[in-house]
């Protein structure tokens, strides 16, 4: 009897942990004791185990067996350690060699299946991040496993295949090999190779009519008619990374424009879609994914959803909210007002960070949040306090209350806030078609480029991101450009806050003109758009 080895991976929120596993089989009565911090759903590991590797024919000793999970003193629970624990195991009894430096990566069944776990692409990433290079997964797991590049995956599906290939040393003939990818691209992606999660191609860039295709049906910009200063905010806003408030009476078409946002933003960059693939890793079910998601998260909470569900939460390690969801994507909160008002109040570290930070008794863990934040809100209670507001019949305290609930520090988060107003006739409602995703989407990709090359230096990508520094540094503008802007922070009309973010929203305009930079017509413009829905 002599000692076992093998590696596992636990996640403390979006960062995976190597775990070494070590296991001792001492010469004393059988009894199965498990080190270094287990939670209760890790030691229940302890019986599966056994099953497990006595229906698969191999049995472990009747000795004390003893395993060691080092790092000892960090906190680690689930199942995803199961098949590292048993590989050691049976390494400490002479059963396997040349575990060491392999990392295992899967929960047992109790007849030795081995099963799916959540996290695995940011725990093969983990893996690759300490100089593992290579992973057993289970067969479910093992496409989304290959999207780490440069890393030897190997997939089974009863842990006697593995064990197999460990007693023979014939890994690959033992295990099924998944082709992986070999590099990232550092291309942009093409904007015709976009695909939606059920598998159909959106955006083709054929007809002026192209459809985007999403699971539930077409979200196609056309199909709004007339709105067009609306439709130039949803514009900015995806050409900048802006954040956006549309208020409007019902049926004005708020909810249909910001559920057409996803639709025009660029697809995701490798860096951003292995992040926002790894937080559908470990949001979604096990072995729900397949490939790196390019189409930008869309995340539409109900307005009843806890202030947990929107930030994240949980009672022992922290779970991701949709803030983390959404990241590289769009959150979008229909009836804004409905919503708590601390979980409202909640988004705004996250806006300003791109990140959320979640602190519980077992830990804090910390979830990229850099989203677009989309608003819809109707005007009062009723939601006809528009134009003269003659049909209107909440008291002047409903009205005020009500858009009160979004509070100040919030909405000077808001980079454009829009009033929406409803079709004035027949014609308008029912004209012709708008401009296409397609075509709106090419004027987006232009801008971001532009926004790219002009930003690399700083290390950023979009407007949204540029400083208080940079844009009264590098990117500063001549004086007689920000008249009216320095003359409205001047009379407290806007904020620090807010004046920087008229600067970000003016170079956006810019760069969809494809100017060099905004003019005193840009920063108005900006300025005005930013306090569109206070003409209401």
């Amino acid at each position: 009897m002599g000692m076992g080895r093998a590696r596992g991976v636990v996640l403390v929120g979006m960062d995976g942990r190597l775990i070494e596993v070590e296991a001792d089989i001492g010469q004393s009565l059988p009894a199965f004791i498990l080190l270094g911090l287990p939670d209760a759903s890790l030691r229940e590991s302890q019986d599966r185990i056994r099953s497990a590797a006595k229906n698969s024919g191999i049995e472990l000793p009747a000795r004390r067996l003893t395993v060691n999970l080092l790092p000892a003193s960090l906190p680690k629970s689930g199942s995803v350690l199961d098949l590292a624990i048993l590989m050691s195991a049976w390494a400490a009894d002479g059963k396997v060699t040349g575990t060491e430096g392999i990392v295992f990566l899967a929960e047992l069944g109790l007849d030795g299946r081995l099963r799916p776990v959540r996290g695995v692409l940011p725990a093969v990433a983990a893996a690759q991040g300490a100089g593992a290079r290579t992973v057993v997964v289970a067969e479910a797991n093992a496409q989304e496993a290959a999207l780490v590049p440069d890393m030897t995956v190997l997939a089974g599906t009863h842990v006697t295949q593995v064990a197999a290939a460990f007693a023979t040393g014939s890994l690959r003939s033992r295990l099924r090999e998944v082709p992986g990818l070999d590099r990232w691209s550092t291309d942009p992606v093409p904007a015709d190779s976009v695909t939606t999660s059920a598998g159909l191609r959106s955006f083709t860039s054929g007809g002026a009519h192209s459809t985007a295709v999403c699971a539930d049906g077409a979200l196609e910009l056309a199909d709004v008619h007339g709105q067009q200063e609306a439709r130039f905010a949803l514009e900015l806003a995806a050409a900048g990374g802006h954040h956006l408030l549309l208020i409007g009476a019902p049926g004005a078409g708020k909810t249909m424009l910001a559920e057409r946002m996803a639709g025009i933003l660029p697809p995701l960059d490798d860096q951003a879609a292995m992040e926002a693939t790894a937080i559908e890793s470990i949001a979604a079910e096990p072995q729900a994914v397949t490939q790196l998601r390019r189409v930008p998260p869309f995340q539409a909470p109900h307005h009843s959803a806890s202030m947990a569900a929107i930030v994240g939460g949980g009672a022992r390690i922290a779970r991701p909210g949709a803030v983390t969801r959404a990241h590289r994507g769009v959150l979008f909160l229909d009836e804004a007002p409905e919503f708590p008002r601390h979980a409202l109040d909640a988004l705004r570290q996250p806006l300003e960070t791109g990140k959320i930070s979640l602190h519980r008794a077992a830990g804090s863990v910390t979830y990229p949040a850099r989203f677009q934040l989309v608003l819809a809100a109707n005007p009062c209670p009723c939601g006809l306090n528009v134009g003269s507001g003659s049909r209107c019949r909440c008291s002047v305290a409903q009205r005020r209350n009500y858009l009160a609930r979004l509070s100040g520090p919030l909405l000077d988060r808001i980079d454009l806030q829009i009033q929406v107003d409803r079709p004035r006739s027949a014609a308008d409602a029912l004209g012709p078609p708008g401009e296409s995703s397609a075509e709106v989407r090419t004027r987006v990709l232009a801008a971001r480029d532009l926004q790219r090359r002009r930003l690399a230096p700083w290390g950023i990508a979009t407007n949204s991101e540029a400083s208080m520094q940079l844009l009264t540094g590098g990117l500063r503008l001549p004086a007689a450009a920000t008249t009216h802007i320095d003359a409205a922070l001047d009379r407290a009309s806007i904020s620090l806050r807010g004046y920087v973010r008229v600067l970000r929203l003016a170079w956006t305009i810019a760069d969809l003109l494809a100017s060099d930079r905004p003019g005193a017509d840009e920063v108005d413009a900006a300025l005005q758009l930013r306090q569109s829905a206070d003409r209401r």
